[in-house]
């Protein structure tokens, strides 16, 4: 055969779906510890990774709910908002699915996590602290690794979604703080007057007020899924301590309380109480 026939040799690969996707490195990601390997572990490997990766995207889509506030955009913020609570909803499921694997099936495995714990999380705290609940003290569990550290002190540093959207009612020409405020201040009733303001003129402020909603969605599936793992956990292990030395479900317990937008909640308790603009405007 000539060189003239010889088919022509391609530099780059036609792309596939399997090279778009790194289909082949994505499963090579699961490696059981058990030996033999347990049926389940590979369930629960997977389900935590699957976890990882929408935390991932939960990330970029509040990022973005951020920058789209800071530059006055709020349309765009009730598309992110919706996508995110949409997430959300598939991440309640995930918990479904790992409740399959019953108490005697995790503990096969269970023993070999040691000292590995979802407290490692870096993902989930970031989403925590860019979301508004930012606790230093979990920076402690990230001791060892410098690199994640710094990734969760520069969340500590910047602004959350609760900053961005105090801010834009600043602009906007409410008398409210222009970042969140600490609860039980002038600030924050001030803040709580403001909100009024837009949930009973709400076709003056629809913009806003559509806002409001999303986020009062995106925190309560974030609440209702701390309760969900809360009772997955309790129905995997019981009351039995965390790998990584936490209290396990009683731990999981004290968060149940926390909320990303107070001001928000707080809102509920004073609508009808007043009518008109009233002191949350300086318009």
């Amino acid at each position: 055969m000539s060189d003239a026939t010889l088919p022509p040799v391609l530099e780059n690969p036609p792309l596939t779906y399997r090279s778009y996707l790194q289909v082949d490195d994505l499963l090579d990601l699961q490696h059981p510890l058990s030996d033999p390997p347990h049926h389940d572990e590979m369930l629960f490997i997977q389900i935590h990774q699957i976890y990882e990766l929408w935390f991932k995207q939960l990330l970029h889509e509040v990022d973005a709910a951020v920058a789209s506030m800071e530059a006055d955009r709020v349309l765009p913020v009730h598309k992110i908002l919706k996508r995110v609570t949409t997430i959300q909803a598939v991440l309640a499921t995930q918990l479904a699915v790992l409740e399959t694997m019953t108490p005697q099936d995790f503990e096969v495995f269970r023993e070999r996590l040691n000292p590995a714990s979802g407290f490692q999380s870096h993902q989930f705290r970031e989403l925590e602290y860019v979301s508004g609940s930012k606790d230093a003290r979990y920076l402690a569990f990230h001791k060892a690794v410098p690199e994640t550290i710094a990734i969760l002190q520069r969340r500590l540093d910047a602004p959350t979604l609760w900053d961005a959207f105090c801010g834009l009612l600043s602009r906007r020409g409410f008398d409210v703080p222009t970042s969140a405020p600490e609860s039980e201040t002038a600030d924050s009733e001030r803040l709580t007057a403001a909100l009024a303001t837009i949930y009973m003129n709400n076709e003056d402020h629809y913009d806003l007020y559509l806002a409001c909603e999303y986020m009062i969605d995106y925190d309560e599936r974030f609440q209702l899924w701390r309760f969900g793992h809360v009772k997955m956990v309790e129905r995997t292990i019981g009351m039995k301590s965390g790998t990584g030395g936490s209290s396990g479900a009683g731990y999981l317990r004290t968060t149940l309380s926390k909320r990303f937008f107070p001001e928000l909640w707080d809102v509920r308790s004073v609508l009808g109480a007043s009518q008109g603009s009233g002191p949350g405007c300086k318009a």
